[in-house]
Formats: structure tokens, sequence, C-alpha cells
């Protein structure tokens, strides 16, 4: 074969290569947008969190041991909640990857977080958990000690339950990739005197309130 049959070989073997790689990437490129374009028209909405109750078992503040000066700065926080999560879609799913639950009172986190079970969420689905909150003894900052006994001597105090979680959506046999969730849900609290809650239901030495409190939830 000569120089020039071998050249001419070797440049149809490139055009071969040349049009094998562009069908290849028009064919991933034409998927890509396809999927794009059901994502679009599907328009995925975040999960809806509602805090539907809150049973008090502990929630008291105490100064260290020679920390008088400086007031209470010491936080114990056993509660239990009951959290609903619904799937406002009609056609998209939801896998809840990792969902970790905890409390803060004025931003600073006060309980453990409880891990909640993984689990997938069908199309209009409603998840519920009811997971309990554990901190004891957590220090806390001194300026919020003061707020801690300002809140306690008012009767009313305000934390927040938080879930910071993973998830993601499923369409059709589409799974995409890790969202980071975090909703945030506001819980009044009362405790006794002429303070006291209508929605709160003393059981022993808890409280069980009611409050059926929509969270503000970010994907």
């Amino acid at each position: 074969m000569s120089a020039k049959d071998c050249a001419h070989h070797h440049r149809e073997r490139r055009k071969l290569y040349h049009r094998l790689f562009l069908i290849l990437s028009s064919s991933i490129i034409l998927i890509l947008f396809l999927v794009f374009l059901i994502w679009l028209i599907l328009r995925p909405t975040k999960p809806r969190f509602i805090l539907q109750d809150a049973t008090v078992y502990n929630f008291n503040a105490a100064a260290a041991a020679g920390g008088a000066a400086t007031g209470l700065n010491l936080l114990t926080t056993n509660i239990q909640v009951t959290l609903a999560s619904r799937n406002p879609n009609e056609r998209i799913g939801i896998y809840y990857d990792r969902l970790d639950v905890y409390a803060t009172y004025r931003g600073q986190q006060i309980t453990l977080p409880t891990l909640l079970p993984v689990s997938y969420q069908g199309h209009k689905d409603v998840t519920i958990w009811s997971p309990f909150l554990n901190g004891n003894a957590v220090p806390v900052a001194p300026y919020l000690g003061v707020e801690i006994s300002q809140d306690q001597n008012a009767g009313r105090v305000l934390i927040n339950i938080r879930v910071d979680g993973r998830i993601r959506w499923k369409v059709g046999t589409f799974i995409s990739g890790r969202y980071r969730l975090d909703a945030n849900c506001p819980a009044y609290l009362s405790f006794g005197g002429e303070n006291y809650s209508p929605n709160s239901i003393l059981v022993g030495s808890t409280a069980k309130y009611q409050l059926v409190q929509n969270c503000h939830v970010d994907v």
C-alpha cells in the first residue's frame, strides 16, 4: 500500500471518529435537554412542614457551680415534637436521605440533633415524625441566661425547632442529585400563671402544646 493510500485511510478514520463523537455528544445533549425540559414543565415544589404539637418534659435553666454571679448559664431541655411533612407535587416524589431535628433558643442550639429515619414520600403523601429532643445542662452565652430569666418571669418563651437535611427529587425513573433542606418551626411555649396559654394541656409535670404551626422551608 502506497503512502498516499495510507494517508487517505487515516483521513477517513479521523472523519469516522469525528462523526461518532458528534453523534454521541448530540445524543447526550438531547437527553440532558429533555430531562431539563421535563423538570421545568413539572416545576417541583418544596415540601411543606408543620409543627403539630410539642410536649415539654423539662425546660429548666440553672447557674453552673460557682457561676451564680453570671446568672443562669446552663439549660436543660427535654421535648417531644410532632412534625408533619407534605409533598405537594403531583408527579414528583421526594427522597429524605438525611434529616436532623434539633431545638434552638435565640439562635443557639440547645439540644442534640435527632436523626430521623430515611424515607421516600410519594406524590401528595404526608409523613409524620415524633422525635425526642434532649439537651442536658447545655452551656449558653451569658446574655442568653438573662433572656431566659426574663422569659421565664414573663411565663412565655419562644424556641425554634429546626430541620436540617438532604433530599432528592424523583421524576419517573430519573432521580436528581442531593439538595439541602432547611426548615424553621417557631414554637411559643407558656409556663403557668396569668400568662398560661389555652393551647397547652398539663399532663402531670409536663405540658403538651397544640401548635399547628407552619414552618419556613428552604431548599
